[in-house]
């Protein structure tokens, strides 16, 4: 029976066209690529005021694009894997066809030199890149109310956040406005968006894709991802914007798995750990019980779930607010008034330029971080904080490492609860914090991991369940995906819109 939320019953999406499905329909030219961008910007224009998922549209340089991808391909000559799909991308991923402006009014009017690696890759893969999508400023945030433009909206009920800082990503393939997205997780961006939404979210492991072009938050944990309707169209995208890139020092020379290849990997005999850290205080029964029932889903059809432990979880949250906003207030150094960006006018001296153009091009969450890890950075306190929190991360890596030792994967909620009101934690950081208490230990493990929908609270508001696998084992994760996908519909589910 069909999930009941706000808008009444949650029809099927198998009426719209999935990446893997559209890629199907125009190779067999069942459709155009002018036909599917169309489309797509007929359905942004119906529905982005309301949502808020763009910032910028390029929509007559996508028909041009789209047109020539059909005319290569009428004309026999090859095209690219992605040739004809619809892809939107957050706005911290450079392009020089578009502003680039981190949802910060400090970049209004800011347009990158050079495109960032995965757009390269993207339109080499003959992909149609639609647009810019929303999010919260320079990738500070969990809810995207944090944009200096707009905040986003989530098509389940838009009284409610999408998550973030990938909101934006996540809600433009949620909304059916694109086949598929690029987002950016530092801490949970992509996951806990996907799962507030009701998609799939993949982030890569650390240095699995180039993040040359990624505008910094905080580099030792950002990492580029996918956001789609399922594991199937994440393992044909990921494929894309994997791989070595010499520009980014931080990208591993690794060959890249054939993801579509191993997606029909048997269940029987795998290991899927239950880590007791995870379901403690603070998780939302209807959550609970959600995950615990994907679990018997995949023990009914052969895999063995097994207990392990994460002793060093509970510091997690402690060490990456410290980590990731001292390397937020090393990287926004950059913006000072002087080279780009906002520049106050009539400043008294240089110290006044830097301090008002930073007073007034950035917003609150942004200075916020910055001033804490500026204060954990400082003298007489690195040692007690930034030090500190270094140590326990390892602690963290070792964690999992041993965990893996006994598993091949470890499952997990992605969000204490699903998505809040708009404005709920707009005054309270810390329980906008907690939003990403069971997110941030991947990165701060660099391990890959992915939020598939497994489910609905009694309002009909989306709940995802986390996978987690060790470094570039991102095959494993998108087959357990995918087998999960295959034995439920969670991620067929719609919302209804306007």
């Amino acid at each position: 029976m069909a999930a009941m939320g706000p808008a009444g019953p949650i029809p099927d999406r198998r009426d719209f066209m999935s990446l893997t499905d559209t890629l199907a329909a125009l190779q067999a030219k069942e459709r155009s690529a002018v036909e599917v961008t169309q489309a797509c910007l007929e359905a942004i224009d119906r529905q982005n005021e309301r949502l808020g998922a763009f910032l910028h549209v390029e929509g007559n340089r996508a028909l041009k694009r789209a047109a020539c991808v059909d005319a290569r391909r009428v004309r026999g000559v090859e095209v690219g894997p992605l040739a004809g799909a619809v892809i939107g991308i957050k706005d911290n991923l450079c392009t020089t066809f578009s502003k680039t402006t981190c949802a910060s009014q400090y970049l209004s009017n800011f347009r990158a030199p050079y495109d960032a690696t995965v757009v390269q890759r993207l339109e080499a893969a003959d992909a149609i890149i639609i647009g810019k999508t929303n999010l919260d400023e320079f990738a500070m945030g969990s809810s995207t109310e944090n944009s200096s433009y707009h905040p986003t909206r989530n098509p389940w009920d838009p009284q409610r956040v999408p998550g973030g800082s990938s909101g934006g990503s996540a809600v433009a393939v949620a909304a059916d406005l694109v086949h598929a997205a690029l987002g950016s997780d530092t801490g949970g961006s992509i996951r806990q968006p996907a799962s507030f939404t009701g998609v799939t979210g993949l982030k890569p492991t650390y240095g699995r894709v180039s993040r040359y072009g990624l505008v910094a938050f905080a580099s030792s944990l950002d990492q580029i991802g996918t956001l789609t309707h399922s594991a199937a169209d994440a393992a044909v995208l990921l494929g894309v914007i994997a791989g070595h890139d010499k520009r980014d020092s931080t990208c591993v020379d690794l060959e890249v798995p054939n993801y579509p290849a191993a997606l029909d990997a048997d269940l029987r005999g795998v290991k899927i750990g239950y880590a007791a850290e995870y379901f403690g205080e603070g998780l939302d029964e209807t959550v609970r019980s959600a995950v615990l029932e994907a679990l018997d889903v995949y023990r009914a059809h052969g895999a063995e779930v097994v207990e392990v432990h994460l002793p060093h979880m509970r510091y997690a949250v402690a060490c990456y607010y410290l980590i990731a906003t001292a390397e937020a207030s090393s990287n926004l150094a950059r913006y000072d008034g002087v080279h780009y960006g906002v520049r106050a006018e009539h400043p008294e001296d240089v110290i006044d330029l830097y301090c008002a153009s930073r007073s007034q091009g950035l917003g609150a969450e942004v200075k916020r971080r910055i001033m804490l890890g500026t204060f954990s950075l400082s003298s007489g306190y690195y040692d007690a904080y930034y030090l500190k929190a270094l140590q326990v991360r390892t602690l963290l890596k070792r964690d999992f490492e041993s965990a893996f030792e006994k598993v091949d994967a470890i499952a997990s909620p992605v969000a204490p609860t699903t998505a809040f009101k708009l404005g709920e934690k707009t005054e309270d950081p810390l329980s906008m914090y907690l939003a990403d208490v069971y997110t941030i230990s991947a990165n701060l493990a660099g391990i890959p991991a992915v939020s598939l929908p497994c489910g609905f609270d009694p309002e009909g508001l989306p709940i995802g369940l986390q996978m987690m696998a060790p470094p570039y084992a991102e095959d494993r994760l998108l087959a357990l995906g995918h087998q999960y996908q295959r034995l439920t519909d969670h991620h067929l589910r719609h919302p209804v819109l306007a």
